[in-house]
């Protein structure tokens, strides 16, 4: 028996729609990770993207347990000395709800090219409304 290696050219990808609204941020971020890696698909292959389309729309209202909203914290630097910048969870919801999602998916895709490749399948909306209608997403329930 021969072991099987899905072809780039060779695969299905299907577009999945998720609400967000409700659901605890870390358990959704590892299940569009699984989706965007393709690790649900029969033809998975650790080196190729094998993935899915995963469109999430309601994003600024995910939600989190804990005390996460006051103590999480988002860090970036200017590269000047003393541009670090800070905010909290609550703050970075409030300026770019999208943005905490995705920092959230992509630190469980591998750090190379393919994972590059599987983020850029994501798309996040803040809103219930997305461009995504004429891809005929499927609903995902998780």
């Amino acid at each position: 028996m021969k072991t099987f290696n899905a072809k780039p050219g060779e695969i299905q990808r299907d577009w999945l729609i998720v609400d967000a609204e409700g659901k605890t941020l870390g358990r959704l971020a590892t299940q569009i990770a699984e989706r965007l890696r393709g690790k649900t698909k029969a033809v998975y292959t650790p080196h190729v993207d094998t993935g899915d389309f995963v469109v999430v729309v309601n994003a600024e209202k995910i939600a989190v347990t804990g005390n996460k909203l006051e103590e999480k914290m988002y860090y970036k630097h200017s590269g000047y000395p003393g541009g670090l910048r800070e905010r909290t969870l609550r703050e970075q919801l409030d300026r770019q709800p999208t943005e905490v999602l995705r920092k959230a998916v992509k630190g469980m895709l591998p750090r190379n090219k393919l994972g590059r490749a599987q983020l850029t399948k994501l798309k996040i909306y803040a809103g219930p409304d997305h461009p995504h209608e004429a891809q005929a997403p499927t609903t995902l329930e998780v």
